[in-house]
């Protein structure tokens, strides 16, 4: 693997960071993969995504399934108080949930 250096004013480089951070990743691995998508793309001649597109584009398409499945948060699923602090239910729920997983 090579290394290259790149030069880039502070508030670039602060700014590339925080993104970096908030993609819970580094700034070379930024780097990288601009650098690969690049390569990639100039070699098959598509374009190429970024892991951060590559994830929206996910989140979009489950958003997408929920949507035509009618999967949503509705105020009529919302459990009442007594309901959520009932937590011998939750726990037999849950084991009978954990039965259906295993005899399916």
């Amino acid at each position: 693997m090579r290394n290259i250096t790149v030069s880039v004013d502070d508030a670039t480089y602060r700014r590339a960071r925080i993104r970096a951070a908030e993609l819970d990743t580094s700034v070379s691995a930024l780097v990288r993969e601009y650098l690969r998508s690049l390569s990639v793309e100039r070699a098959t001649g598509a374009p190429t995504e970024t892991e951060a597109e590559r994830r929206g584009r996910l989140l979009r398409e489950v958003i997408a399934d929920f949507d035509a499945r009618g999967v949503g948060l509705r105020m009529a699923d919302n459990l009442s108080r007594d309901e959520l602090y009932d937590r011998d239910a939750a726990r037999a729920e849950a084991e009978r949930e954990r039965r259906r997983r295993r005899s399916a």
